[in-house]
């Protein structure tokens, strides 16, 4: 039986209301409580719904495909891909690649995204020539599948060059993480978090740049910078950065939604800037306007950060996945959660507040039992 979303619509904001008016019921939830809670205010069968979060880990991707929808991931030294046909159940991680035993990335792989562009995969990530702290040789590269299979196999093709003298042959990347592609208007363009300048501490505020592309694994301008925690919901902790930036168009308009203050603390939050017409130049500061928070943490959810975007299966509905703590000690320590958004009249995205643990959702629309 698939889920009536207009029917429910109306119970499960009830729901809602009533766990967060009466907040003992919440206190020592989890998500096998959940059936009893919904049975107690009428909502529908189990199979009708899910709980957050979906699972464990941190910087969540996804990418939804002929229906199928992709996660990538990395963990002990390799990159994950899982499939799966349900967008809040990820399938069974596979290793598509490993760490070299040398090298520039043989160390801390960070946050890899999985795109599809020309019939082939790539998946792009951060890592380093040294494993653990202090972090200071984080640098971004890309991997290509040798054929049109997510699983692979896949091709190292490299660094990708992200700093400021590509005009010079001894020109060298600088610090760069979370790095993301931007197709626009004809032109591939990448962007991602990075330091001004090479730094003998990992406590350095961290910018969002900006560089053309020549194809999928070739930076073929300078960076710009396009955005830095300056805001006062960007700074005030320990360390003020901008990261994990993702793109989201919608009615002739570009997002690029980012997370800024501290990934390790109860305040991470995200952040957005908009190119209100896609036809302005991305690569000009001035023309990405910036607004938040868009999407900040509860006294039920703390620390939410790191998304990725994505539709229903029937592409009826938006959804973005993102990362939160599991308690407010300090640290890394985090899940991964589903949640619908929608978006205003005036065409920007509306992720409204983060949904706390065990409280029931309705299924993404057209997602099969």
């Amino acid at each position: 039986m698939l889920f009536d979303h207009s029917k429910y619509t109306c119970l499960i904001k009830k729901a809602i209301f009533v766990l967060l008016l009466y907040p003992s019921l919440l206190v020592g939830c989890t998500t096998a409580e959940a059936p009893a809670i919904a049975e107690k205010i009428n909502l529908p069968a189990e199979e009708a719904y899910f709980t957050n979060p979906i699972a464990d880990g941190a910087d969540p991707w996804v990418v939804r495909n002929d229906s199928v929808y992709y996660f990538c991931s990395a963990g002990s030294g390799a990159i994950y891909v899982s499939k799966s046909g349900k967008l809040t159940e990820p399938g069974e991680k596979v290793a598509v690649w490993e760490t070299p035993d040398s090298g520039w990335n043989k160390s801390n792989v960070w946050a890899p995204e999985l795109h599809r562009f020309g019939g082939k995969w790539y998946i792009y990530y951060a890592a380093a020539r040294k494993p653990g702290g202090p972090f200071l040789y984080q640098r971004s590269g890309v991997l290509e599948s040798q054929g049109d299979d997510p699983f692979g196999p896949y091709l190292d093709k490299g660094m990708l060059y992200t700093g400021d003298s590509i005009q010079y042959a001894s020109a060298a990347p600088k610090w760069a993480i979370d790095l993301t592609p931007m197709p626009l208007n004809g032109q591939l363009y990448a962007v991602w978090s990075g330091w001004e300048a090479d730094a003998e501490t990992d406590r350095t505020k961290q910018h969002l740049y900006m560089a053309r592309m020549l194809n999928p694994w070739t930076i073929s301008s300078n960076r710009v910078r396009i955005s830095s925690p300056e805001e006062p919901w960007e700074t005030g902790g320990e360390l003020d950065l901008n990261e994990g930036p993702q793109v989201l168009k919608h009615k002739g308009k570009v997002f690029i939604i980012y997370s800024t203050r501290e990934s390790w603390l109860k305040e991470y939050r995200l952040g957005q800037l908009t190119l209100s017409d896609t036809l302005l130049n991305p690569m000009e500061p001035a023309h990405w306007e910036k607004a938040g928070p868009v999407f900040q943490g509860t006294d039920k959810v703390l620390g939410v950060g790191h998304c990725s975007f994505t539709t229903s299966p029937d592409g009826t509905e938006h959804w973005v996945l993102y990362h939160s703590k599991k308690t407010e000690a300090p640290g890394w320590d985090r899940n991964i959660r589903a949640q619908e958004f929608t978006w205003t009249a005036d065409g920007f995205p509306d992720f409204g507040a983060p949904v706390p643990v065990g409280v029931p959702l309705p299924l993404p629309s057209g997602q099969e039992e």
